[in-house]
């Protein structure tokens, strides 16, 4: 578990939190920026993570951070700015965090919100991370959709590299770094990634800057249309106008495309008004019944919801009830109760299933909780 102002990573054992942290990071806190992101991998990983033919059996432990260049807060309280939003992989050894190995080295300026964070393995062993914009358009680069813009720079998408911190060749949209990383583009912020545990495609949350936070089956070269369109509609008007009159067309014919390597893809689903989703998780155990197994997760932050979504028989799309929501659009006026599987956790920042008892487990920032979601019966 990570502590976001902190900098501090913890372990919990059988429900009880080790005495000592496994490792503490100086890390900036401003708004979004701190230590945002965790991921372990599995004990044994494959080959083709690394290229060198061999297996290795070490523990890895990757974390996202925004470093400080003396020590935690010092953007806060003397103004510095940090070094980058940095992916670092260390060893799991006795309990500690060791041999620090950087993977990545990020923008974290000109601003301090929209820095993503999440880190996930992939089934290909291959690391899996999010940034945003970092600013209210902070970024003015192709990966932004901005057609006369600066080559991407590392914002405003997904990227992926191998557990050494190298590009997966041949890059999706290009082969210069830092182009050859990016596994998807033109997202505005996103704190959530899981993959479908039977199909192995992405799925990811996003968030949008004022509106249309959205859920996305993300394919290799996804563009999501920041910063033109946030959800399923056009940005730069009035906000009371663009819910009805402003809905972006399926092949908006004005976002950068990289030689037609990547495409623009509309969400599976979309808020209009912000509930700020962040974990997104596939429930790949029987712990609920046959009737959730499988089923997609997502929480959000700003209600402390956990939405519950079934997919469609190919897995390429989302199953929703019928009436309002049907469409795949949650309008200002819509309730939401129909895809609401649980409420009142607070704003949650992550779930996550087991790998080892199965269950789904929810973790919360404003009360620093973990909960654990069992069937009523047990």
């Amino acid at each position: 578990v990570t502590e976001k102002d902190a900098g501090t990573v913890r372990r919990v054992v059988n429900g009880t939190e080790l005495q000592q942290p496994l490792l503490n990071v100086s890390v900036a806190t401003y708004a979004h920026r701190g230590l945002l992101g965790i991921a372990v991998a599995p004990l044994t990983t494959a080959a083709s993570s690394n290229n060198h033919g061999n297996h290795n059996t070490t523990t890895y432990v990757f974390l996202y951070y925004t470093q400080a260049p003396t020590h935690t807060g010092d953007d806060i309280t003397e103004g510095k700015q940090p070094l980058g939003n940095r992916i670092y992989r260390y060893e799991l050894t006795n309990n500690n965090l060791v041999n620090p190995k950087l993977l990545l080295d990020l923008p974290a300026t000109p601003g301090a919100i929209g820095n993503g964070g999440k880190v996930i393995v992939g089934p290909d062993n291959n690391v899996y991370v999010t940034i945003g914009d970092v600013g209210i358009n902070g970024h003015s680069t192709k990966a932004q959709n901005i057609q006369n813009g600066s080559e991407p720079d590392g914002t405003s998408g997904i990227l992926r590299v191998n557990q050494d911190g190298q590009p997966v060749l041949p890059g999706i949209l290009g082969n210069k770094y830092p182009l050859n990383l990016y596994y998807s583009y033109g997202m505005w912020n996103s704190f959530g990634l899981a993959f479908d545990p039977i199909t192995r495609i992405l799925w990811d949350t996003q968030i949008g800057l004022t509106f249309g936070d959205k859920i996305n089956l993300v394919n290799p070269g996804s563009n999501s249309g920041y910063n033109k369109i946030d959800g399923i509609w056009l940005r730069g008007y009035n906000i009371d106008q663009t819910e009805k009159q402003h809905v972006a067309p399926l092949h908006p014919n004005d976002l950068v495309d990289f030689g037609g390597k990547g495409k623009y893809y509309p969400p599976q689903f979309t808020w209009f008004r912000k509930v700020v989703p962040t974990g997104i998780t596939f429930l790949n155990s029987n712990k609920m019944g046959s009737l959730y197994k499988n089923d997609m997760f997502v929480a959000d932050d700003l209600n402390g919801n956990i939405y519950h979504f079934r997919l469609n028989p190919q897995r390429t799309g989302l199953l929703l009830p019928t009436g309002p929501l049907a469409n795949g659009v949650a309008n200002s006026s819509d309730s939401l109760d129909q895809i609401i599987f649980g409420k009142g956790f607070g704003g949650i920042t992550d779930l996550k299933v087991s790998p080892y008892d199965g269950n789904l487990y929810v973790l919360t920032f404003d009360q620093g909780t973990i909960y654990r979601i069992i069937p009523a019966n047990k």
